[in-house]
């Protein structure tokens, strides 16, 4: 099935994530040495690279989970450069983690509801049914404990609990990990549905074919700062991304 990728903004206004300069790291190792980064509102952008060149510390840092160590971050209009992660899921900046992280023995009902404990409470039933029409699967295994799905049911159940907080951005780190390349296929589907949907997002992929069908810009990250970056189809036919990742 073919992908449509939603046309990129043409950045006239403000960008909704400005990232610039951004360093972080774990003790003495610094794993970001100065990423700069937008994101448009209603676009969707896609962060590539290898395992271990400073993806998932990104997202960590984005998210507010690991303190940056310089640069700055601003999102919806302010500065959000070392705020608490709480803040940050109130601001609407949601973050869906490598790995899934549901909770196994709670039912499929009870971890999408989590997901709008710190943020979405008001209009919670309401958007507990669509989340329910966009992932049918759910809404049919809602009694159903989450730790009997399969993986990709899992992942969908992980991106249906981000969608339970509203998002204003939602970040997407390796959704397409530990799947079959049949639900790969499926994964991606159902992120174009969500782009052309309108939702703002940020991709974090290994995956660079079916990321680069999706989004409308990408960043490629190699030793933590950006190698490449630029629209999706130039840099589908970029020689140095397609020798590096695809082989070619």
């Amino acid at each position: 099935m073919a992908l449509a990728r939603r046309p990129g903004s043409q950045m006239a206004e403000p960008p909704l994530l400005d990232v610039a300069g951004l360093r972080a790291g774990y003790g003495a190792f610094e794993v970001l040495r100065g990423v700069s980064l937008t994101v448009a509102a209603g676009e969707v952008v896609a962060v590539l690279g290898a395992n271990g060149v400073g993806k998932t510390t990104l997202n960590r840092t984005l998210s507010g989970l690991l303190r940056p160590r310089g640069g700055r971050i601003r999102f919806a209009g302010s500065d959000i450069t070392g705020a608490d992660h709480a803040a940050i899921v109130q601001a609407g900046l949601i973050h869906v983690p490598e790995g899934r992280r549901i909770f196994p023995n709670l039912t499929v009902r009870e971890n999408l509801l989590l997901g709008s404990y710190a943020r979405g409470r008001p209009a919670r039933a309401a958007t507990l049914a669509r989340v329910l029409q966009t992932f049918p699967r759910l809404a049919e295994r809602q009694r159903q404990k989450a730790g009997s799905l399969s993986g990709g049911e899992q992942q969908m159940l992980a991106i249906g609990r981000g969608l339970m907080a509203q998002p204003v951005l939602l970040i997407l780190d390796e959704p397409s990990l530990g799947l079959s390349p049949k639900l790969v296929e499926e994964m991606f589907v159902l992120i174009g549905r969500l782009c052309a949907e309108g939702l703002s997002l940020l991709l974090v992929e290994q995956n660079v074919v079916q990321s680069l069908a999706v989004a409308a810009r990408a960043y490629v990250i190699e030793h933590g700062s950006v190698a490449l970056s630029g629209s999706a189809d130039a840099l589908a036919r970029d020689t140095r991304l397609r020798t590096a990742y695809l082989g070619l």
